[in-house]
């Protein structure tokens, strides 16, 4: 890490709760009150296949300017061991807004026009937000499902199909719709009370979605987006569209959205939430002209130079209203960089997942290892780095720790409470003694202190060209399931499962035991 910043190993950290101002203290004690004044405002800034080495602060190799997220780091902490719960979209999303595991209900991601993979009952952070006094909002990819099956015609009973990707695409025209109907099951039936975006930039429908209506009727089929993805595939599955559907405008109107929430929320006296999940830069990788050649990582450096500018704009709006002070901004990604990162290396020299090996959809690290910081000026020290494993499941049981909030009895699983890691408290051992991570069923990786135990033969989900193994040095995979010490291995190189079997044994017992544990309680 830089050496500008103060290296904090929390677990010998000695920073007590009076350092805390006293405003803060009487409110973690228990306060009843509920204005702004005494309950946080939430940002949640969420980017989609971002990788860890893609932000300068994290990466000093990186040949993309962060700027504004480098700037955030410096003013808040940064995590350097943080975790999504899955190496793709649906599930991380599912797990950060419920404190729960994705593995423990499904492993895949919600298809194009999907259901909700929220049960009636589940309980979410927006939830326990709103049930807390808070205006909470939703703007950008959802990704988690609505019940679009609710608004179809049921006299339409003939699928539209398309052959892409090497596979036959099934799918119902935009007329199979009552498009004018509201749709449910989605961000307003689990606990947001604004809603505003596409959906999933590559998957239909291809409209505007404000609340639980489509703001236009979509009239066609999107079959092959106009115009030229800058970098790798559209990856746009075939669906209902609007006729002048324009992809290059979602990452502009969603920033300028959340700006004008964000300064509504200036003469209100709720706290407010904001969830706002970037469609970027996932693919198709599209930054705006303007944005084009800011990078010396090709378009995809772009468009995450891009996306730090709309972090940006949102962090300007909320100096502008007065609330940053009053405000805790957590900033990190659902999973690792897509396949086209392998290409990246070659073209630019700039390596998305640094230091780590794998990517998207993998569960070697890169899959899952992803940026974290948090900002809370003057409660969370400025310019620290705190190498405590966390995972995005813990953000629920922490904001509800420093809100106040009291949470059902077992509906949040997974979550673990770093409040006192984030104000600086005193503690002697580590908050997680173990973490887990899992894309598809049936393989898992368990972190123990320095130790990652693979119950699989390959932690690759993703094609790896050859000379990518060669270029990394990564031995060959002959064992039946893999250990790694990250201390000595970071970019996990050599196994040393042959070598180390009662290590082995001793993971695969934990990870039996967690897994079958419906909530796991740690001895």
């Amino acid at each position: 890490m830089r050496s500008k910043k103060l290296i904090l190993n929390y677990r010998q950290s000695l920073r007590a709760i009076l350092t805390l101002p006293i405003v803060a203290f009487f409110f973690l004690c228990g306060c009843s009150q509920k204005n702004r004044n005494q309950r946080p405002n939430i940002i949640v800034l969420y980017a989609d296949d971002m990788g860890y080495g893609d932000l300068g602060i994290q990466n000093p190799d990186s040949k993309i300017p962060t700027p504004n997220l480098d700037q955030l780091a410096q003013e808040g902490m940064l995590f350097s061991d943080a975790h999504s719960s899955s190496g793709i979209c649906t599930p991380s999303r599912y797990a950060l807004l419920t404190g729960r595991h994705h593995w423990r209900d499904f492993h895949d991601i919600v298809g194009p026009m999907g259901p909700s993979v929220f049960t009636a009952d589940q309980y979410t952070m927006p939830e326990m937000l709103r049930n807390n006094g808070y205006n909470t909002a939703c703007i950008g990819k959802w990704h988690l499902g609505w019940d679009w099956e609710s608004i179809r015609i049921k006299s339409y009973t003939t699928l539209d199909s398309m052959m892409l990707f090497g596979r036959m695409k099934y799918f119902y025209p935009s007329q199979a719709y009552n498009w004018n109907l509201p749709i449910p099951d989605g961000p307003l039936a689990h606990g947001f009370d604004y809603y505003f975006g596409d959906g999933t930039i590559n998957f239909p429908p291809y409209a505007w979605v404000e609340n639980d209506r489509v703001l236009q009727e979509p009239t066609v089929t999107m079959t092959t987006p106009v115009g030229m993805a800058l970098e790798g595939n559209w990856e746009a599955r075939p669906g209902p569209a609007l006729e002048d559907w324009d992809f290059f405008k979602v990452l502009p109107s969603l920033t300028e959205k959340a700006v004008a929430y964000v300064q509504r929320q200036k003469d209100q006296e709720k706290p407010f939430f904001l969830y706002m999940p970037f469609p970027s830069p996932h693919a198709p990788i599209i930054p705006n002209e303007e944005f084009r050649g800011k990078s010396l990582a090709g378009p995809y450096g772009d468009f995450v130079f891009q996306t730090d500018w709309c972090a940006g704009q949102i962090l300007k709006a909320l100096d502008d209203i007065g609330e940053t002070g009053n405000t805790i901004v957590i900033f990190t990604a659902d999973n690792g960089p897509e396949r086209y990162a392998y290409d990246r290396i070659r073209n630019f020299d700039h390596h998305s997942s640094a230091p780590f090996r794998g990517l998207k959809r993998d569960i070697y690290e890169g899959g899952h290892h992803v940026p974290f910081i948090v900002r809370w000026p003057n409660k969370v020290e400025a310019g620290a780095v705190c190498d405590e494993v966390i995972s995005q499941v813990d953000i629920l049981q922490t904001i509800a720790s420093i809100i106040g909030a009291e949470l059902p009895s077992g509906l949040a699983h997974d979550s673990h409470d770093f409040s006192r890691v984030w104000l600086g408290e005193n503690y002697n051992t580590p908050i997680r003694s173990a973490t887990t991570q899992n894309t598809f069923k049936d393989r898992y990786a368990l972190r123990m202190g320095d130790w990652v135990y693979i119950n699989h033969k390959s932690g690759y989900h993703t094609n790896v060209p050859d000379w990518v193994t060669d270029k990394f040095g990564y031995a060959p995979l002959a064992d039946s399931v893999q250990l790694y010490n990250l201390k000595d291995d970071i970019g996990q190189k050599n196994n040393l499962a042959g070598i180390m079997p009662e290590q082995v044994i001793d993971m695969q017992e934990k990870l039996e035991l967690i897994l079958q544990q419906e909530t796991f309680i740690e001895k």
